[in-house]
């Protein structure tokens, strides 16, 4: 076995499958070997043979129990020398170099931790890269635990509480960031999202961050962690799982993080797109054929939700702020209300105009105040054309029935592959609010958008990513 330098032995795996040891110059070599189910073995007598995998020159101390080689990721024994050298060893390991795997980085290493950072992307941070148009839409000014949705939603409020966007805006600030405020309190920098991936490289500044690298699987054993890589294999006394969801999968996005936490026998809340715009049926489709490109302001309503803001046809269907908003509490066969003329009643506006325009026609009286493609399409559907003055009021109640109560059942979304965030994810009853480590794992943590949490558009995610992020650094 592989002991450390106090004597306590590291990481026991069991490898019930596939074990060839091949003995060339020396050594014993481990090849085409097949990992089995993973199992935390306990310390055991000290080996006599070893094998290394021939790529990474990383040795393994290998012994036999009852017909399963126990294997053992710790120090590395060579041979040729009579001598054992220790693995890459950290204090915290994070895996993910997004939003909140840098936020928890630059926190730890602010505390004197030797943190080292996996990023399976070529780039760190691509979501904060293509964020805002590229200028990165970095927090809002009136974020709250409200504007979050979970299947526990006092969770988040610890974190945002101890973390606030006022303290980033701060950080900002302090960097020389110039930002400005947009609608509903969206915030933005003046230049690129690279200053704000850069501000958070300056506060990191000292860790060791490997992009374009694989994990393939994490170890516990003996109060630490090994994390399996196509470079070789790492130590840390605690783990951050820092991997965001499945959305936008170009960007390197996928379920690690999610296997990460069913490994260890966390519950994972069933992952759905969220921030995606809807699709329609065929028959939808056809009827609103022609109106792709659209957009006018809109209030979607779905149950107690609702939102008011631009809503976009599409080819597909719908998007716009209002709908993407909407889509993250959308579940298959909902049917959501829009109300394409907001705040307005158009039925007493309709009468008013018939009896000030008698001769206006329909259209043109529609057209004054939505879009007039648009206007043009729902007269058609009301079957309500001609002039006003020979238009009967139930004639009028279906066209602003269709126009205030548009009521409209989407056939699904776009998915992740532009879903701009993902529902669910880490059960958020097995970790710590104040610190975001598991209860049952300690040393195991997970973070932003990996849990499950999520934010309304308009940065109220990149918040949840600092203050998760901060939480979680300040912890390790």
């Amino acid at each position: 076995m592989f002991y450390t330098s106090d004597g306590e032995p590291i990481f026991h795996v069991a490898i019930k499958t596939g074990l060839t040891l091949n003995f060339a110059r020396g050594e014993f070599h481990v090849a085409n070997h097949r990992m089995g189910r993973s199992s935390f073995i306990g310390p055991g007598p000290k080996g006599t043979e070893y094998a290394a995998d021939g790529r990474t020159d990383r040795f393994w101390s290998c012994s036999r129990r009852e017909s399963v080689w126990v294997v053992t990721v710790g120090q590395a024994f060579r041979p040729s020398t009579g001598q054992y050298q220790p693995m890459s060893k950290f204090d915290v390991i994070i895996i993910g170099a997004g939003a909140a795997g840098l936020m928890c980085a630059a926190e730890a290493n602010k505390r004197g931790r030797r943190v080292l950072v996996l990023e399976r992307a070529a780039k760190v941070a691509q979501k904060i890269r293509i964020s805002g148009g590229g200028r990165a839409n970095f927090t809002n000014l009136y974020a709250t635990a409200d504007d979050y949705l979970s299947d526990n939603p006092r969770f988040c409020v610890s974190a945002l509480s101890r973390y606030t966007q006022h303290d980033f805006i701060q950080l900002v600030e302090r960097h020389g960031v110039a930002w400005h405020e947009r609608k509903h309190g969206q915030l933005f920098c003046d230049g690129s999202a690279q200053q704000i991936i850069d501000l958070l490289l300056a506060e990191a500044g000292g860790v060791t961050i490997q992009t374009g690298v694989n994990v393939s699987g994490v170890v516990r054993g003996a109060g630490q962690f090994a994390v399996e890589t196509d470079r070789g294999t790492f130590a840390g006394d605690a783990l951050v799982v820092a991997t965001g969801g499945p959305s936008i999968p170009r960007m390197g996005a996928s379920r690690f993080g999610y296997d990460i936490a069913r490994q260890f026998g966390l519950n994972v809340i069933e992952p759905r797109p969220g921030l995606v715009p809807l699709t329609f049926d065929a028959d939808t489709l056809a009827k609103i054929e022609g109106l792709s490109g659209v957009s006018l302001d809109a209030t979607v309503t779905l149950g107690k939700v609702r939102f008011t803001e631009a809503l976009l046809f599409t080819h597909r269907g719908l998007s716009g702020p209002a709908i993407l908003q909407i889509s993250s509490y959308w579940r298959d066969g909902d049917a959501i209300m829009i109300d394409l003329l907001p705040g307005a009643d158009l039925f007493a506006h309709l009468k008013n105009t018939r009896t000030t325009e008698p001769k206006v026609e329909m259209q043109t009286a529609l057209a004054r105040l939505i879009p007039k493609r648009l206007a043009q399409r729902l007269v058609v559907w009301a079957d309500c054309g001609g002039r006003l003055a020979d238009t009967s009021d139930k004639s009028l109640r279906r066209l602003a029935d269709q126009v205030n109560a548009w009521r409209v059942t989407p056939n699904g979304s776009e998915g992740n592959r532009t879903a701009e965030v993902t529902v669910g994810g880490v059960d958020t009853k097995a970790l710590s609010s104040k610190t975001m480590e598991t209860a049952a794992v300690p040393g195991l943590y997970f973070i932003g958008e990996a849990v499950d949490v999520t934010g309304h558009l308009g940065g109220f995610n990149f918040q949840w990513a600092w203050s998760s992020g901060h939480a979680s650094g300040q912890a390790v």
